[in-house]
């Protein structure tokens, strides 16, 4: 049962820090001079790009601003949350 926990757990832990990167994303597309085709920059549009692209799919921009990244946020810190309460209550299951 631990190890089952300790996995649960780290997904979690990958959660959180796909959460940083998508943050990191949000920030920087406040600047208009990142040029998004240049390294480190097109590496974090890569791996944020397709997450995003399914809720703007979802929610269209308004007024040249994209709301699709909160419905994104709120989603993957729902499943971390969830996901780290179940790693914790896993041990005690078992009882």
């Amino acid at each position: 049962m631990e190890a089952v926990a300790l996995v649960v757990q780290s997904i979690g832990q990958f959660i959180n820090i796909y959460l940083l990167l998508l943050f990191a994303r949000v920030l920087l597309s406040w600047f208009p001079n990142v040029n998004w085709m240049n390294q480190p920059f097109a590496a974090l549009s890569q791996v944020t790009d397709p997450y995003l692209n399914v809720f703007r799919s979802i929610i269209p921009s308004l007024g040249g601003i994209d709301f699709s990244p909160i419905l994104g946020f709120f989603l993957l810190q729902f499943l971390s949350n969830a996901l780290l309460n179940l790693a914790y209550k896993l041990p005690y299951m078992a009882l």
